[in-house]
C-alpha cells in the first residue's frame, strides 16, 4: 500500500513536517529549516528569515542544480550545509535541522545522547555523531556537518547549535529527529532521578525472534468492531497530541471477543492512523495484508489469563519512561488519585517484553494495572480503552510531580494510615 506521503507534493511535506515540528515547540519562529532532495536534483527547502509557525505551501523555496531557485523567498541561510550532506550522503532524500530544547541542552554541554538506553532509539537513530561549530549559514559549518554525515551517522548534534537529521525520505528524518529527542529529554529527567542505565543486553541475547504469524481474511465488520475501531483510533492520536507516544513508538489495543482484538500496526505514524491501518488479530493471526505491533503477542496472552482486562497500552511518556531507565522506584502514594488509579508499580526486567507473553500475563491483573518496563516504556491496562488512557495520563503525570520534586527536597509519601483509609473506603 503507498501511503499519501509518499505521493505528496515536496511543499506541502515541508509544510506539514514544519507545523508539527513547531506545534510541539521543536524549533522556534525563527529557528529551523527542513528540506527535500528532488529526483532531478532539485532542493525544496524552507525560506530564510520566514514565520515557521505560519508558513503556506508558497513559501517554499525550489534551488534548481544550477543555484537559481524559484518562489517570492530566498532559501534559507543554512541551505548549503543542506547541498553538502547531500551531495556526501547521496542516499538521503530528506533533512530536519532545528533547536528542540533537550538536543540543545547536549549540544551546549558538548555531549550526544546515548540512544542505546533505549533499543527503539538505538534501532531508529543509530549511534549519534557531533560537529564542531562554526559560524551558522557558512562553508565550514557545511564542511563539518558533512563530515560528520560521511562517517555514515544519521544524527548529527551541532555543538552549540542544535541537531541535524538526514534519512531517505523527509518521514524518516522526522521520526528520527523525534525519536532522539525524546530520547534526549528521557535522559535528562532519568538523570535527576540517578544514572541512566544503558541496555546490558544486545540483540543476539534477547533469542531469535519469534516465528511470523499466520494470518486469516477478515469477514464483514461488525458494528461493533467499527465503533472500536474509531474509538481506538481517536484515542492513540490523542496519546500522541498529549505526548504519551511519538511517531514511531506506542501501541495500543482494545478487546473485541474472548480470542479477538484490534491493535495498532507496526511502524505506522501514531499521529496519522486510520481506522483502515488498525490490525484485528483474531487466536492469535492478523488479517490478510496488515502487520501488528510487535507487542501483539504480549497483548493476546494477558487477554487470555485476564477476561476483565479489556485494553492495553505500551506507551513511552517522558517522566514514567525515566523511571525505567534508572532504579529508583516509582512510588505511587504521593495524591489520593494517584494511588487510587496505579496502585502498586511493578517493573519488569529488559528482555522480559520480547518472550512469548506468558510472563508479562502473570505479572498482569486488574489490582496492579502499571508496569514500568526496564527501558522499554510503560504498559498500563484497563477495564475500556477510556480506563487504560486515563491510568496512563494519571502515570505520566505522576511521574513527572515527583520528578518536579526533586530540587525541592525529598518526597513524603502518603502515611500508610491514609493508604488504609482509601484501601477502606474504595474497596480495594
Amino acid at each position: 500500500m503507498i501511503h499519501d506521503r509518499e505521493l505528496i507534493h515536496p511543499r506541502d511535506e515541508i509544510m506539514r513536517t514544519m507545523e508539527r515540528i513547531y506545534r510541539y515547540r521543536m524549533t522556534t519562529t525563527s529557528g529551523g529549516n527542513i528540506s527535500i532532495l528532488d529526483d532531478d536534483g532539485s532542493i525544496w527547502i524552507t525560506p530564510a528569515r520566514l514565520d515557521k509557525g505560519n508558513l503556506r505551501r508558497d513559501d517554499i523555496v525550489c534551488v534548481k542544480p544550477d543555484g537559481t531557485h524559484d518562489g517570492p523567498h530566498r532559501p534559507s541561510s543554512e541551505f548549503p550545509f543542506h547541498r553538502a550532506i547531500y551531495q556526501g550522503r547521496p542516499d538521503l532524500r530528506g533533512i530536519v535541522h532545528a533547536h528542540p530544547v533537550a538536543l540543545v541542552a547536549f549540544s551546549i554541554c558538548r555531549r550526544v545522547p546515548d540512544t542505546n538506553v533505549l533499543h527503539q532509539a538505538r534501532k531508529i537513530c543509530g549511534t549519534v555523531g557531533f560537529a564542531p561549530y562554526a559560524l551558522p549559514g557558512s562553508a565550514a559549518l557545511g564542511r563539518n556537518i558533512a563530515e560528520t554525515f560521511a562517517t555514515g551517522t544519521d544524527c548529527v548534534i551541532l555543538e552549540n547549535h542544535g541537531v541535524v537529521i538526514g534519512g531517505t525520505g523527509l518521514q524518516q528524518a522526522f521520526e528520527r529527529f523525534e525519536t532522539l529527542e525524546f530520547a534526549a529529554k528521557t535522559l535528562i529527567k532519568a538523570s535527576i532521578l540517578g544514572t541512566p542505565r544503558p541496555i546490558a543486553l544486545d540483540d543476539a541475547e534477547l533469542g531469535p525472534p519469534p516465528a511470523p504469524l499466520p494470518h486469516f481474511e477478515p469477514t464483514h465488520a461488525t458494528s461493533g468492531e467499527k465503533e472500536l475501531r474509531r474509538l481506538l483510533c481517536e484515542f492513540v492520536r490523542r496519546a500522541y497530541q498529549q505526548r504519551l507516544m511519538i511517531s514511531t513508538q506506542g501501541a495500543f489495543s482494545a478487546r473485541l471477543d474472548d480470542d479477538s482484538f484490534l491493535i495498532t500496526p507496526h511502524r505506522v505514524d501514531r499521529s496519522r492512523l486510520t481506522i483502515d491501518d488498525l490490525v484485528l488479530v483474531r487466536e492469535g493471526a492478523p488479517e490478510t495484508g496488515k502487520n501488528p505491533s510487535g507487542s501483539a503477542r504480549n497483548h493476546r496472552s494477558i487477554y487470555r489469563e485476564h477476561p476483565k482486562i479489556q485494553s492495553i497500552v505500551n506507551a513511552y511518556p517522558v517522566n514514567a519512561t525515566a523511571f525505567g531507565l534508572t532504579d529508583t522506584p516509582l512510588d505511587s502514594r504521593t495524591i489520593p488519585e494517584s494511588y487510587l488509579f496505579l496502585k502498586d508499580v511493578n517493573r519488569v526486567k529488559y528482555g522480559i517484553q520480547f518472550g512469548d507473553g506468558l510472563a508479562l500475563a502473570r505479572l498482569a491483573s486488574p489490582k496492579n494495572p502499571i508496569l514500568i518496563l526496564d527501558n522499554d516504556g510503560v504498559q498500563v491496562w484497563g477495564t475500556s480503552i477510556l480506563d487504560a488512557f486515563d491510568r496512563l495520563e494519571v502515570l505520566e503525570t505522576t511521574a513527572e510531580a515527583m520528578i518536579n520534586s526533586r530540587p525541592l527536597g525529598s518526597m513524603v509519601p502518603m502515611s500508610d494510615a491514609a493508604i488504609a483509609e482509601l484501601n477502606a473506603a474504595f474497596k480495594l
